[in-house]
């Protein structure tokens, strides 16, 4: 509570700011009046949202959008105030030298400069624009990111294997039926020989994924769809009744995966076989660093898996490949991740610049990275979670297909 307190006080202190350039624009009361009554519309729908309710810190729709106006608002005077402090500070320094320097006898500040101030409110238009279209339209911006990794020691029958991955649904916060029917057509639509979901159901309840089991349960695959467990799916992150009920409801997520037809792999493997030869399946339970729950394990999931077989290995935290799964006495060719969301904010340009915040944590945060000769994806994440949009970082499906051989063949 003390942090959403703090951030209310900045919230205002920084529109307060906001407003003296609001008033170097423009003379129009208006528009005065008019901002002043949206950051006080945004920041009272934040602070009701997040005080009404028994369900604590769950994020339903209602309190993402609030969070989402807030923090679109926030970075609207955000970008204003370093410049308007920039401008005060001259104007400081100007009104000293004229008092100590020049013939003024009295202290005085030259006024504000429009022309600071309308460059100022354009460039914080740019954030604030994003972040509302980002909410409106880029959180279901769904795309299909395709590619090919070659490996000598893939058995020949996979040849032209075809993996895609899926993660991070976030079912809880979805609010808009037909656009994640899109998503889902858009999955049916690759016709993969498997489907391979790196957790993150939902955000704490598995009664959040009832209202969409119908859609998820349409995906199907050849060889089948296979699961594992993300942070969120163990109901961490809010306050229950008592341990029993918490523990009924991670039951009730795997027993609910199950019947939508999805492998749910708890620290265990399984085998995809043709014309007598196979490739490993893996799949750990969360592991992650800085906090996050360490369930995964690693050597109990490989207990029947040979150290010559091919391994996919599905681990929902990409810190884990690094602490564990890369320096382990079995190699793993592949190793599919979520969990970072990129994000859900960067700027991505095939070929020029790959850039989020995000990367401060995660050395490896999306996309394709290879080290000792195995390679994993971390995929952006079908859903969203906190704010309620995208912004440059899309939700992303993600198609891999293997072929034997090297990478220069």
């Amino acid at each position: 509570m003390m942090r959403w307190i703090i951030f209310i006080i900045i919230y205002i202190l920084f529109s307060v700011y906001g407003f003296q350039a609001i008033k170097t624009i423009t003379k129009l009361s208006w528009v005065h009046y008019l901002f002043i009554a949206i950051a006080v519309v945004v920041a009272g729908n934040f602070v009701y949202q997040f005080s009404i309710g028994s369900e604590g810190r769950v994020l339903n729709p209602a309190k993402s959008y609030a969070f989402g106006f807030l923090l679109a608002f926030m970075s609207l005077n955000v970008v204003m105030v370093p410049i308007l402090i920039g401008e005060d500070l001259i104007r400081l320094f100007l009104g000293l030298y004229d008092r100590l320097f020049a013939t003024r006898e009295t202290f005085y500040m030259p006024s504000r400069r429009k022309f600071i101030s309308t460059i100022a409110f354009g460039l914080a238009a740019i954030p604030f624009a994003s972040l509302l279209y980002g909410m409106y339209k880029g959180k279901y911006r769904f795309r299909v990111l395709n590619y090919v990794l070659h490996f000598e020691d893939l058995p020949d029958t996979f040849d032209g294997y075809k993996i895609t991955q899926i993660s991070d649904i976030h079912s809880g916060s979805f609010d808009n039926r037909k656009k994640i029917e899109y998503g889902v057509n858009l999955i049916k639509k690759q016709k993969s020989d498997v489907i391979l979901f790196t957790g993150d159901m939902v955000n704490n309840k598995s009664s959040e994924m009832l209202p969409w089991t119908n859609l998820f349960s349409q995906l199907k695959a050849k060889d089948g769809v296979f699961s594992v467990l993300g942070n969120h799916d163990y109901g961490d992150y809010i306050d229950w009744t008592t341990p029993e009920a918490k523990a009924q409801n991670l039951a009730d997520l795997v027993q609910l995966q199950k019947k939508m037809g999805y492998d749910v792999l708890l620290n265990e493997s399984r085998f995809i076989e043709r014309n007598g030869q196979r490739i490993a399946i893996m799949g750990v339970e969360n592991w992650g660093k800085g906090g996050f729950k360490k369930a995964g394990d690693l050597q109990k999931a490989k207990a029947d898996v040979n150290p010559d077989d091919f391994k996919i290995l599905m681990t929902h935290d990409p810190s884990h490949w690094e602490a564990e799964v890369v320096n382990d006495d079995y190699h793993y060719h592949l190793t599919l991740s979520g969990h970072t969301h990129g994000m859900q904010f960067g700027i991505e340009i095939p070929g020029w610049i790959k850039w989020s915040p995000v990367k401060w944590r995660y050395k490896q945060w999306a996309g394709i990275y290879e080290q000792l000769g195995q390679y994993i994806n971390v995929n952006r994440g079908f859903g969203y979670l906190g704010y309620p949009g995208r912004v440059g970082i899309w939700p992303e499906i993600t198609v891999i297909t293997l072929k034997k051989g090297s990478n220069n063949a």
